[in-house]
This record gives C-alpha cells, sequence and structure tokens, in this order.
C-alpha cells in the first residue's frame, strides 16, 4: 500500500477517476488546488439527503468537492436511538463513507471525505475510524476516508503537535491526510469550540506564523498535513464589526515555511479556512489567493435547507396539518410525503453551494475524467 507521501503526478496536470479520493489522487487534488489558485467547498453532511445534495451541486458546477462529518453528524447519521454515542459517532461515519462511496463516482466529479473537529475527548472516535480504515484498506487497498482533523487547538502548542504526530504516523501509509488547527476558531462546532467574546480584539483568534512553521517542520516529514490556521475567523455568522479577518497571517506563514523549505515555491502549504459561512467575499478570494485550497461552510447550508423546507411547508400547509385538504377534499399525501420537502431541501442547500463554488473560484476546476 503505497505511502501517501509518494506522489505520482502533478496536481496541475492530473485527471483522476470520479469518486473518492485517496493517497496520490488525494495529493494531485491538494496540489491542483494551491497550484491552481482555488478552494473547495468543505460541507458538513447529516444524512443521505445532505450528502447526495452536496454531490448534486458539485456535479452542476463540474467541481470537486468535501463531504465531511462531525462528531454529532456521524452520530444522526446512525441514529439517535444507539445509546452509545461514541459507538454511534464511529457507526454513523462509517455509513457515511460507504454511501459516499457507493454513489460518487456517478456523480462524475473526485470527492474528498473527511471529518470535522475532534478534540481530545474525540480521539477515540478518530481512532475508531482508523481501525475501521484499515479493515477497508486490507480489503479494497484504499481507507475509508481522505483524511480526518484533530482540534488540538486548546492545548499547548507542543502538546498539539505530538499528539498529531502519533496520529499522523497511522495515518500515512493508509494514503491518509491529517488535518490540524492552530491558534483557535472563534464558536462553536458540534461541541468544540470556542467562545467569542471581544472576537475582534482577540489575540487567540490569530496564529503566529512562526507557530505554523514549527508545526509544518515536525508533520510534513511524517505525511500529509493540512493546516487550519486561524486568521480572525469564528463558526456561524456574527454581526458585522464582531469577527475582524486577517488573511495576511496566511501570507505570512506561507513565507515562512517558504524561506524555510526552498525550492516548493511561494504557497507550500495547503491552508485551510474554518468558519466560511458569511465571510466577506473580498476575504475569501484573499484567503484563497494565500493557499487556502479547503473552506468550511456548514451554517450556511443548515439554513439553506431549513428556509427551503420551511417554505414549502408554508405553500402546502393543508398537507401538514390534514390527510384531507378540508377545502377539496383531496388527500394530500402527495405534498407531504418527505420525498417532497426533503428534496427541496436539497435544492437549498445546492443552490447555496453554487455561490460558494463560485466565490472560491472552483466551478469548472474538477479532475475527474
Amino acid at each position: 500500500m503505497a505511502n501517501i507521501a509518494e506522489r505520482t503526478t502533478t496536481g496541475a496536470r492530473a485527471r483522476l477517476r470520479p469518486g473518492v479520493v485517496t493517497g496520490a489522487d488525494y495529493l494531485a487534488l491538494l496540489d491542483a488546488c494551491r497550484e491552481g489558485g482555488y478552494a473547495l467547498p468543505a460541507v458538513n453532511v447529516v444524512g443521505t439527503s445532505s450528502a447526495n445534495a452536496v454531490l448534486e451541486a458539485a456535479a452542476h458546477n463540474r467541481s470537486d468537492v468535501i463531504v465531511q462529518l462531525s462528531n454529532g453528524g456521524a452520530r444522526f447519521f446512525a441514529g439517535e436511538g444507539i445509546a452509545d454515542a461514541m459507538e454511534a459517532r464511529v457507526l454513523g461515519a462509517v455509513s457515511a463513507a460507504l454511501h459516499v462511496h457507493t454513489v460518487a463516482a456517478a456523480y462524475g466529479v473526485c470527492v474528498v471525505l473527511h471529518t470535522d473537529h475532534a478534540d481530545r475527548a474525540l480521539l477515540p472516535w478518530v481512532e475508531g475510524l482508523l481501525g475501521r480504515g484499515e479493515e477497508h484498506a486490507r480489503l479494497t487497498g484504499r481507507p475509508l476516508f481522505s483524511s480526518h482533523m484533530l482540534d488540538l487547538s486548546a492545548e499547548p502548542l507542543e502538546a498539539n503537535i505530538a499528539e498529531c504526530a502519533r496520529v499522523l504516523r497511522r495515518m500515512a501509509p493508509l494514503g491518509m491526510g491529517l488535518e490540524i488547527e492552530l491558534g483557535v476558531t472563534g464558536g462553536e462546532e458540534d461541541g468544540v469550540g470556542h467562545e467569542v467574546e471581544d472576537a475582534a480584539d482577540n489575540a487567540h483568534l490569530y496564529t503566529q506564523p512562526e507557530d505554523v512553521l514549527r508545526a509544518w517542520e515536525a508533520l510534513s516529514p511524517i505525511g500529509q498535513v493540512t493546516i487550519a490556521a486561524a486568521f480572525g475567523n469564528v463558526h456561524g455568522v456574527y454581526a458585522p464589526g464582531n469577527v475582524r479577518l486577517r488573511p495576511e497571517i496566511l501570507r505570512a506563514s506561507q513565507q515562512a515555511v517558504a524561506a524555510r523549505a526552498g525550492g516548493g515555491g511561494p504557497r507550500p502549504l495547503s491552508l485551510v479556512f474554518h468558519g466560511g459561512s458569511g465571510s466577506e467575499k473580498a476575504k475569501i478570494r484573499e484567503a484563497v489567493s494565500h493557499g487556502v485550497w479547503k473552506m468550511n461552510i456548514d451554517t450556511d447550508t443548515q439554513f439553506a435547507f431549513a428556509e427551503a423546507v420551511g417554505r414549502y411547508v408554508r405553500e402546502n400547509e393543508a398537507a401538514f396539518r390534514h390527510q384531507l385538504d378540508p377545502a377539496t377534499g383531496r388527500p394530500t399525501k402527495k405534498a407531504y410525503d418527505p420525498r417532497r420537502w426533503l428534496r427541496a431541501g436539497e435544492k437549498g442547500i445546492a443552490a447555496r453551494l453554487d455561490e460558494a463554488f463560485a466565490d472560491l473560484g472552483a466551478a469548472g476546476r474538477s479532475l475527474a475524467a
């Protein structure tokens, strides 16, 4: 089984088979984004409807995409009726991965499968998924997921790096990448996060470039690492003025690593933008210009789903109150059929993602052959 560090092609020239990418194909996609100056939306899903909506939007925009699960999303995918929450997180993430593996190629795009924030309390979730990934790789030659994320940003830098190195040593032989967080992203993502009181003046929300360099020096010799460096970004949508994005921090981080690496080009890092919902479009473009290859978008897609479903319910109110329309006496089953209002929600997600693909410069740039 190839180690992920082995690059067999240059991302800018790669043509890949559609479906879930791992190993060298995952690296080729990273390279293509960084070298091409565009990024992919990373969308948290909670069931087959939201996963399918993301894939449909990617196909419509002829773009590759990142499908990811938070720990709560994974648990919901398995079902809230499973008493053991950690078991449900593992089973739900496995179930979601198998679904995406099954259908992704039919959409004709490349898909990165990823898990979102996992702090120290959620390490058993990641370890459990790695065990399932190792089993899957023995059977198929590739892991279940393209990558996982560890968010140990609340811990001292050395402890963060040391734990990430331990996990990455297990992931790299599978052809998987690791996303880490340095600094803190304000707000909360499924129970993992930080307060955003006085966010615009909170120094903890701005990662120091020298910390990025230390993490890169420690982890890049082990395997592929992508870095979520905080530059004032927060999860959720906040009032104007409460959040001050400073993408120049990303530029300074790239410069620090490029100076140490030598010959790796001006953007050697694959950076991640957390808390993309509600961000200014100019700041999004600036962040992408500094090597951001992945922007998380969750709050906006949740709202897009809910708004579309709510509108459908309002337009078909009688169907959600009566099985026979009081005004006509006719059955209302066709209107309250879950496929109708779930489909409305899927279309809401897809429409919001049309905007995201355009903002990130990803539309029309799929590597799928």
